[in-house]
């Protein structure tokens, strides 16, 4: 992301922002590359960046739209709990999953996330529901861990549709860095996909890519 998160308001001009609109405009590009990746087919999955901390807000990309075909006005403005703010009247919408957006950067501090269904994350939590070990593997120290001597666990949880109720079992497997475990910046939802999150959404992005790889492999060799 670009710069430090600006303060948002709730009013209507504040959707077609220079702020808003700069998010929305990486936000599109982002799903354009996630979509030719086949891991945004048609309407699913989700990107998110922070706005503002206090009060959180943050541009999400509006619900029901093809995410291979955003522009930079296909996001919404949503609260703290990943609701929509009142002052837009373009029809638009949030995904239910926004609100575990808001949680995610509440809880971990992120400016970034990214919801995607990649095969790989859903195979993965299907065969190892209660997190998926990796370890001794090159790729890890692209997602803050060590490539040798380290068992790295990417947390598996159960899907639901309450956001409240994903988000509370998101924060239940989340390792803070205050609790002296390196942080694993993702998190497989058993038989939906991954959010991924990061400073950015460049970083949030690679978190993605590489944790896809990682399970692809993973997957691939088991036995």
């Amino acid at each position: 992301m670009g710069g430090d998160p600006v303060a948002a308001t709730s009013t209507a001009p504040e959707f077609l922002a220079a702020e808003l609109l700069r998010a929305g405009s990486e936000l599109a590009a982002e799903s354009a590359r996630f979509a030719a990746m086949g891991w945004m087919r048609g309407t699913s999955g989700n990107l998110s960046q922070v706005l503002a901390r206090d009060p959180l807000r943050l541009a999400v990309t509006a619900s029901g739209l093809d995410k291979g075909e955003l522009t930079e006005t296909d996001v919404v403005l949503v609260d703290e709990l990943g609701e929509l703010l009142p002052g837009d009247d373009r029809g638009f919408r949030p995904s239910a999953e926004a609100g575990l957006h808001a949680r995610i950067a509440a809880v971990t501090g992120a400016n970034a996330a990214v919801h995607v269904h990649a095969m790989a994350a859903v195979e993965a939590g299907f065969h190892w529901p209660d997190g998926v070990e990796l370890r001794d593997l090159e790729m890890l120290k692209g997602i803050g861990h060590s490539a040798h001597d380290e068992t790295v666990v990417i947390p598996v949880i159960q899907n639901s549709q309450d956001m409240v109720e994903l988000g509370d079992a998101f924060e239940a497997v989340y390792k803070r860095p205050a609790d002296g475990i390196a942080e694993v910046p993702l998190v497989i939802v058993a038989s939906h996909g991954m959010y991924a999150w990061g400073a950015d959404l460049k970083q949030a992005r690679w978190h993605a890519e590489i944790a896809e790889w990682l399970l692809r492999f993973t997957v691939r060799t088991r036995t």
